[in-house]
């Protein structure tokens, strides 16, 4: 008995069968445009959100129409800094993160789990005690050697040829717990040094200016923009090393490459604010969940949703505290511990 098949070029699959490849990347591009509405939303509670309550009206008036006004003061020169300040930091970590993560094909890689933050800070944190440096422009070079220098022994005490995931978090891990002592050492030694330092040690926005922002900016932006560059090599060695050379990729160049890309972005982030924990470990977690584990769309996610997340915690450092405030690195820490353990917890959370 036969049995009639539905025909092939059927209106029904006609109409369907072209649509469904593209269905994933209209969803995706739909996403990234909702997390950049909210990043505005943030952004705003930036500015307008603070210990001090300032009707909306004063908030716009100190952005657009300043008048040398206490108010204004708090709005441009305090608020306004401070959130641009988060935006590019928040960036630059989270890239960072995602950079890491896919070169050492290791999920717990981020500037914090594998030193590179702790050797920006022991850089910085001698040049102010034993150089008298304190401005950022003197040592945010300090703040790229020792990411520079660190990352380079993580590779080396984790094996250059056969370097695993598990060897570099080793490595970054005990060299974390070395400079984090030194850290120590220098502060307990030096109590004017720990006074300045106090605040920059535990990861903080309070202290940004606007030439702060400006000094920083260009680090970070051409760290992000090669690290955006490299999404497309990057998947291919997340791959693994095999596959990578067979599908054409340059691997010692690749590296390279990423490596000058994220010390360009923990460095400068890391001698504008101070190290942050988490970010750059969490935020890609939570983004492969949305766009899987094309690090074409990971990148600019992470991007995005970073410095929602930084802004976001400063804003509700500022609101808890009141009249004082929570340091955003203490915040972030809080924040970023349950809610990596459930994203670690998700049975289906997306894999490298």
């Amino acid at each position: 008995m036969l049995v009639d098949s539905p025909p092939v070029d059927s209106p029904t699959d006609a109409a369907t069968a072209p649509t469904a490849p593209r269905r994933r990347p209209a969803a995706r591009a739909a996403g990234l445009a909702a997390c950049l509405a909210l990043l505005a939303v943030v952004a705003v509670l930036g500015i307008a959100v603070g210990a001090k309550a300032i009707p909306l009206d004063q908030v716009w008036h100190g952005a657009f129409h300043y008048s040398g006004s206490d108010t204004d003061v708090v709005i441009r020169d305090v608020r306004l800094p401070r959130t641009l300040l988060g935006l590019l930091v928040g960036a630059a970590l989270g890239l960072a993160g995602t950079v890491m993560q896919a070169l050492t094909r290791n999920p717990l890689a981020d500037p914090g789990i594998l030193g590179i933050n702790a050797g920006a800070s022991a850089a910085v944190v001698s040049a102010i005690s034993f150089l008298g440096v304190t401005s950022l422009t003197g040592y945010v070079w300090f703040a790229f050697a020792g990411a520079a220098l660190v990352s380079v022994a993580v590779h080396v005490l984790g094996g250059t040829r056969n370097a695993t995931p598990v060897r570099l978090a080793l490595a970054g891990t005990a060299l974390t717990a070395v400079l984090t002592g030194y850290l120590n050492a220098v502060n307990l030694m030096d109590s004017a040094a720990l006074d300045r330092m106090r605040f920059w040690t535990v990861g903080s926005l309070a202290h940004a200016t606007l030439p702060t922002v400006t000094r920083i900016a260009p680090f970070l932006a051409v760290g992000a923009l090669l690290a955006l560059l490299l999404a497309r090599p990057l998947n291919a060695v997340a791959l693994g090393d095999d596959q990578a050379r067979a599908l054409g990729a340059r691997l010692t160049r690749t590296r390279v490459l990423a490596m000058l890309a994220v010390t360009l972005l923990c460095g400068g982030a890391t001698a504008a604010c101070g190290p942050i924990v988490y970010l750059g470990l969490m935020v890609p977690h939570a983004v492969r969940v949305l766009t899987g584990p094309d690090l074409r769309w990971i990148l600019p996610y992470s991007a995005v949703l970073s410095p929602v997340l930084l802004v976001g915690a400063d804003v509700l450092g500022r609101v808890l505290a009141r009249p004082g405030e929570l340091q955003v690195g203490i915040v972030t820490a809080v924040i970023g511990g349950p809610v990596f353990i459930f994203l670690v917890r998700r049975r289906r959370m997306a894999q490298l």
